[in-house]
């Protein structure tokens, strides 16, 4: 056999008599029939043809070796190349015989080996399937490319990414109880795992491993292929992808077997899923349902019409559409009318839900319920269903295939439904008609934000406030046309309420510059333990011998529980400062003096709370020596943020959203600020830089409260207070304006 992908070590697949040969070996005109190389497919080049009509594949092996030249050109021919060219990708293990070695003409320009192998082989033979490695998760490491079998944690139905490909999120763990987050991207949609709900099994080859903020993440490369498997504990194993090339052992099946036991007693595998006639205002669940009819309501909404042979227990909203724009069968529709729920679609949904065809099966992940009611029955409620925009909390739409067993079961379950009891109401209740009314309504008049106070006040129009005299309160009605910054994270301030001065929030690499500065001077060992903390000093491997010292400050003369604890670290790097801060509650960097410790210039932060960071104002701070904080020791010591900085006599800075709305209601237009800390996003802007969860909500809200490329005209509507006050610009007043007392919606969040 002249080829074969292999999982182990070869003596144990190849003919006893083959002897492996190294590169350093190869050389033309020695007799190679006994011989076996064996190396890494680091590239792949496209199946071509050459001018005889020849089948022609290469591919480039690298030796597991420390020579110069370790990457050999290997050319197949005929059969053999067509067949690899299936089943050969980047990163395999390969074992070439049967080979001639020739005169590479391309060694110069490649700098790989001066020769390379040949390999042909009678029209009648195919290469043995190839066979795999699995890691483990705890195995991990960056840099390389991995085979791995795991249980969904979470995970994030294909989505639109920002360029033109498909992007899936997904997190897998295994019996090491280690997870990995992959990202994956896709120009074919069909090509991303077919995840359907947590705990479904997946296998992923060739999937790229790198280190990022010390953790491990996967990611899409070249060659990369999944299989994913219902997850249900005695469920047929039946892969689903869209390949028709691939391999699957029995000892494969014993392995999804495993996982599935395991993940079934460690998994919380229920979802938040539920019927239609199990819905409550407020709720946010996975539905599986039938698509029925679809329609554009808007260029940032789109109508779903759907059911699951239950019936709604409140009344629900019907969404106004023209008829001629409502693409289904309007008989069964008509029929179902009293069992179908309308959904609106938002934002990045939109583009999928367009795609859907009538009568497919589907899975709404993260649908959200939302109690309105009648504008002329405030008595009289129903219930509107939204799949809001953005992916937050794995939001998103899912098609099913009609052999999957839940839809298997749900066409059962509605053959068994009587259409005719639930046809025997009026053709349209007073209160549907006044639902209706109040929705022709809503589009017009729903406002995305509420007042926190001020209800008082009435609505003033634009033009008025412009022409007013200043300082006064408003409160107003109008639209968000533009906002600054676009970039939203670029809008977290740190803010000094003293001075009432603004400034960026430091980068990371300035923090870890100035750390590895203070490393390059030794820990003292005279300011080391007292009677109010502890010292213990490490020795650094590899680093030219850099100190790292830990000062463990106590309580009652004892030391507390890590996660009670404060430390203070001296000569750590940022990497080292960040795994320190998972396991204590609070971090003060520190540098050592002749006399005693110090804290650091107030450039970086005095204080790390997990993944926050705590600053102080230079201008208005008045530092005092560390030996401050042995006071709060005595004490029942909270450590909190605020009474640190008290003691250490520094004024802290506060993390706030600064950001530029225009506003516009028709009679005017104005520039307002919004200077907020977590009020109107109801997000910490402590927390946003470092959670790309929180990151991702905050633009799902912006793009509702201003959705791109929306008229003036089809933009919601805002209720906002608004104050006016004067600024001095030089010599000359500028007058400003600003919100205040207002917050988002809860439905948009």
């Amino acid at each position: 056999m002249p080829v074969q992908v292999i999982d182990g070590a070869p003596e144990t697949l190849l003919p006893s008599h083959l002897q492996k040969v190294d590169l350093k070996y190869l050389q033309m005109g020695c007799d190679q029939a006994n011989k076996y190389f064996q190396g890494t497919v680091i590239l792949s080049y496209p199946l071509t043809k050459l001018g005889n009509g020849t089948e022609f594949f290469k591919i480039v092996l690298q030796e597991n070796s420390c020579s110069k030249t370790s990457t050999i050109n290997v050319l197949f021919f005929g059969r053999l190349a067509d067949d690899c060219g299936k089943v050969v990708h980047q990163g395999d293990t390969m074992v070439v015989a049967g080979f001639n070695v020739a005169k590479s003409p391309s060694a110069n320009e490649d700098d790989r080996h001066c020769c390379h192998l040949e390999v042909a082989e009678d029209a009648g033979s195919t290469p043995v399937a190839p066979k795999y490695t699995y890691t483990p998760l705890n195995h991990l490491q960056g840099g390389t490319i991995v085979n791995l079998y795991g249980a969904v944690k979470f995970f994030k139905p294909p989505y639109i990414s920002k360029g033109t490909d498909y992007c899936s999120v997904v997190t897998i763990v295994d019996q090491s109880n280690v997870k990995l987050t992959c990202t994956l991207f896709n120009g074919n949609l069909d090509a991303l795992p077919k995840i359907y709900k947590i705990g479904d099994i997946v296998r992923f080859h060739r999937i790229k491993i790198r280190e990022y903020n010390e953790q491990m993440q996967g990611i899409t490369g070249i060659g990369f292929a999944s299989l994913t498997f219902d997850g249900t504990v005695g469920a047929p194993i039946v892969p689903r992808t869209s390949s028709k090339l691939y391999s699957f052992t029995e000892e494969e099946q014993k392995t999804i077997e495993e996982l599935r036991m395991w993940a079934a007693s460690n998994l919380s595998v229920c979802g938040p899923t539920a019927k239609l006639s199990g819905v409550q205002p407020m709720l946010f669940f996975d539905l599986t349902c039938q698509l029925v009819g679809k329609a554009e309501v808007d260029g940032s909404s789109f109508l779903l019409k759907v059911w699951d042979g239950t019936k709604c227990p409140y009344p629900s909203w019907k969404v106004l559409v023209e008829e001629s724009d409502l693409e289904g069968d309007k008989v069964l529709i008509h029929r179902l009318r009293n069992l179908i729920v309308d959904i609106l679609v938002y934002d990045n949904h939109v583009k999928l839900a367009k795609s859907l065809k009538v009568e497919s099966f589907l899975r709404i992940y993260s649908l959200h319920t939302k109690q309105a009611s009648a504008e002329n029955q405030p008595d009289v409620s129903y219930v509107e269903f939204h799949l809001h925009g953005g992916t937050c909390y794995g939001r998103g739409i899912r098609v099913l295939p009609e052999n999957n067993p839940d839809v298997k079961e749900l066409k059962a379950f509605m053959d068994s439904v009587n259409l005719t009891e639930s046809q025997n109401v009026e053709s349209m209740s007073s209160v549907e008609l006044d639902v209706i009314v109040s929705l022709l309504n809503s589009l017009y008049f729903y406002c995305f934000t509420v007042l926190t106070d001020h209800q008082h006040l009435d609505d003033t129009a634009l033009n008025t406030i412009l022409n007013s005299a200043v300082p006064q309160q408003y409160r107003i009605r109008a639209k968000l046309r533009t906002f600054k910054p676009q970039k939203l994270y670029q809008s977290v301030k740190l803010y000094c309420s003293k001075c009432n001065s603004l400034q960026e929030v430091p980068d990371g690499d300035d923090f870890d510059l100035i750390l590895r500065d203070c490393a390059a001077t030794a820990p003292n060992p005279e300011v080391h333990n007292s009677l109010w903390y502890h010292s213990a000093v490490w020795d650094t491997e590899n680093q030219g011998q850099r100190k790292i010292a830990v000062h463990f400050v106590k309580h009652d003369e004892l030391l507390q529980e890590p996660e009670d604890t404060l430390i203070m670290v001296q000569g750590g790097t940022l990497k080292e400062i960040r795994k320190l801060s998972r396991r204590f509650k609070c971090i003060i960097p520190v540098r050592s003096t002749k006399e005693d410790l110090e804290l650091l210039d107030l450039s970086a932060p005095f204080l790390l709370q997990g993944k926050i960071w705590h600053y102080g104002c230079k201008q208005c701070s008045n530092q005092k020596t560390i030996q401050s904080l042995s006071s709060l020791a005595e004490e029942e010591p909270s450590w909190e943020p605020t009474e640190i900085a008290r003691v250490l006599g520094i004024e802290p800075l506060q993390y706030v959203f600064v950001m530029k709305f225009t506003l516009d209601d028709g009679t005017g237009a104005l520039d307002a600020y919004l200077f907020d800390y977590e009020k109107f996003f109801q997000i910490p802007a402590s927390e946003v830089l470092t959670s790309s969860l929180l990151q991702e909500k905050m633009e799902m809200i912006m793009k509702i409260l201003c959705p791109p490329g929306t008229k003036l005209d089809d933009l919601p509507w805002l209720e906002c207070c608004i104050r006016s006050y004067n600024v001095k610009d030089g010599m000359e007043q500028q007058v400003c304006y600003q919100i205040f007392d207002t917050m988002v919606a809860e439905d948009v969040i």
